[in-house]
């Protein structure tokens, strides 16, 4: 297939997913804040189109626009300390049907000109769409259950218990970021590097909900996707909540997943331990996934919307690193204690100049993996994400490394 009419097919794919989270929120929650930090869902309903009409046809084309006041309105999102608060009201947005129709007539215009446009900047659109279906998967797992119309769910898997134990990793290098005839990447994930990493063992699977609630039990911070009622405790899940499965990771942030390593007497991984252990091997040469060198599918994790809700962290046993590492790909970001920071050579994207620059500070750190709603184009090896220390709304899950 010629590349532009696979970018078109790609783009229509991830436009149909954005619309149907998008389904799944009540007409009244569109004008509510599931998460206090962020916008009100209507934000993000105008946001992506305006993404695309700003980025494609506006600064990339220069054509003139049609709304010019939507296409501010809608043009970036927010990133506040975590606890504080907006200001605004439902009042302050405009009408679910303006939006809706400004959507509409973005999508044609950028259909019309895509031809025109440089293949970087498609791409872009592409994965910024996919980040927030993840985003808005966030606002919708904390969306009041009256505020959102339950999807059809797959049945989760049955799988044996965990014997939780570390695996030795052996010292190696790793590759870090990505070269520019790899093919697109974001700002922040070039220039390629190597680095040396020391030896060391790493947790076999994600910190589970029951390693988790011994921690609770000692006087730990509850997670912000727990409740107790009585003597049980629950988990929230995307459309229920049911009593807290013991093998499925725990969803937590930084701040909470680094003072239950200290606790347990162990360290997070940096981001070049996650390296080695998802994409090294005992030979020297790395993979482009944990599993090997194919592309991602429904066997090698949970991730592209296979599930909504996490699965027992001994799941998809293809989907192992070399050195037996399970799930460092799906199933739950996992966190880091690198801060975010630009590679050598750092270049911001003239027309987005402040995707990555603007997070450079002490408070964003590097997770790595992907969750359960990550689309598989977001798995490569280079990808970075990243969220405040603080940050207890997404989903995020970590374990534990041991240096010698």
């Amino acid at each position: 297939m010629p590349c532009l009419a696979k970018l078109r097919k790609e783009l229509a794919v991830a436009r149909s997913r954005t619309d149907l989270i998008f389904s799944q929120f009540s007409p009244q929650a569109i004008y509510e804040r599931p998460i206090s930090e962020r916008h009100r869902v209507i934000f993000y309903l105008g946001h992506l189109e305006a993404f695309d009409w700003n980025q494609i046809c506006r600064w990339t084309l220069g054509h003139s626009s049609f709304h010019p006041t939507f296409d501010s309105l809608f043009e970036a999102g927010i990133d506040p300390e975590v606890g504080s608060r907006q200001k605004d009201t439902p009042k302050d947005w405009p009408s679910i049907e303006e939006v809706q129709k400004y959507s509409v007539k973005v999508r044609c215009y950028v259909d019309k000109v895509i031809d025109e446009t440089p293949d970087p900047v498609i791409h872009m659109a592409i994965e910024h769409r996919w980040m927030h279906v993840e985003t808005t998967a966030y606002l919708l797992h904390h969306a009041n259950s009256s505020g959102k119309i339950a999807h059809p769910q797959s049945q989760i898997p049955e799988c044996p218990s965990p014997d939780h134990f570390m695996v030795e990793i052996p010292e190696g290098s790793v590759t870090l970021g990505r070269q520019a005839q790899d093919g697109f990447g974001w700002d922040n994930e070039f220039d390629q590097h190597q680095q040396n990493v020391a030896g060391f063992a790493m947790s076999k699977y994600k910190v589970t909900n029951a390693q988790y609630l011994r921690f609770v039990n000692d006087g730990g911070p509850v997670p912000m996707f727990w409740v107790q009622r009585g003597d049980q405790w629950f988990l929230q899940t995307m459309f229920d909540e049911i009593m807290l499965p013991d093998d499925w990771p725990v969803y937590v942030s930084l701040k909470e997943a680094r003072v239950f390593a200290q606790w347990a007497g162990l360290s997070l991984p940096t981001e070049s331990q996650f390296h080695r252990a998802a994409y090294g091997t005992r030979f020297g040469h790395e993979r482009a996934y944990p599993w090997g060198n194919k592309s991602p599918n429904g066997v090698h994790g949970n991730f592209n919307f296979q599930y909504w809700d996490p699965v027992p962290v001994t799941a998809y046993p293809e989907g192992d690193s070399e050195f037996g590492v399970s799930q460092l790909v799906g199933n739950g970001w996992e966190w880091t204690c690198s801060p975010f920071r630009p590679f050598e050579g750092f270049k911001p994207y003239a027309t987005y100049p402040g995707y990555s620059k603007r997070f450079f500070d002490d408070d964003h750190f590097i997770v790595k993996g992907g969750s359960p709603t990550t689309a598989s184009r977001l798995l490569r090896r280079s990808f970075r994400n990243w969220f405040r220390e603080g940050y207890p709304h997404a989903h995020a899950s970590f374990r534990c490394v041991k240096n010698f």
